[in-house]
């Protein structure tokens, strides 16, 4: 799950950046309304944790932005605005939930797993190649039937590479998929991601391949 944060305070955001990525989501931070604006036209994320006080304004004035833009996009404000009356403004607004600062980090989880779940949201058809198959909607990875555990990034990898099967997705394109915009990404740390993946791959009798394409990217296709 990619997940926008619109957060202006750095050390909460790291935080949560930390915290949230423990439980295999990625995080895309942004500090203003201005930025979160730009993120919202360009990018689909899986969900919206939106603060309310941020420098340049109410960060509740993006839901209306959201909704038409993102209309099925989960929104959960997370703000220290925390009354009765701001948590009624928020959900009258649109926001999907509300919690107020300061939270518990694993209630903030199991919110943002609960408005997930809700059926409300589009349920996205399994993507398959071969005898390999991925759950989009609880983010499982399946060979001959079988669950194959994977770690976040790996999955990540595998899961942009079968958006893209039969085409070569550049190097630049999975690095977007598989990190957050602000996470440091080593020179080597992909090709390690897809090395592991691999090896994984065949041993539990995949029928799928992943090919590099040498200056390009890789190559995910049925052997």
């Amino acid at each position: 799950m990619r997940l926008l944060l619109v957060e202006d305070e750095p050390d909460m955001a790291a935080l949560l950046r930390a915290a949230l990525a423990k439980h295999d989501f990625v995080t895309d931070h942004v500090p203003s309304i201005e930025y979160a604006i730009e993120a919202i036209e360009t990018v689909a994320h899986d969900l919206v944790i939106l603060d309310r006080q941020l420098g340049d304004g109410d960060g509740a004035s993006l839901i209306a932005l959201i909704r038409k833009r993102r209309p099925h996009t989960p929104i959960v404000v997370l703000s220290a605005m925390g009354g009765a009356n701001h948590r009624i403004e928020g959900l009258n607004l649109g926001a999907d939930d509300y919690l107020a600062k300061p939270f518990v980090v694993d209630e903030l989880v199991a919110r943002l797993r609960a408005v997930l779940r809700r059926p409300s949201q589009v349920e996205t058809a399994p993507l398959a190649i071969g005898n390999l198959s991925l759950d989009l909607n609880h983010g499982d990875v399946f060979i001959d039937g079988v669950k194959v555990d994977l770690p976040r990034r790996e999955y990540l990898v595998l899961e942009s590479l079968m958006r893209r099967s039969g085409r070569t997705v550049r190097r630049a394109v999975l690095e977007e998929d598989v990190y957050g915009s602000d996470d440091e990404i080593q020179s080597n740390s992909l090709e390690a991601h897809i090395s592991r993946l691999r090896r994984k791959l065949a041993e539990a009798g995949s029928t799928v391949e992943i090919h590099p394409v040498r200056g390009v990217g890789y190559l995910l296709r049925q052997s």
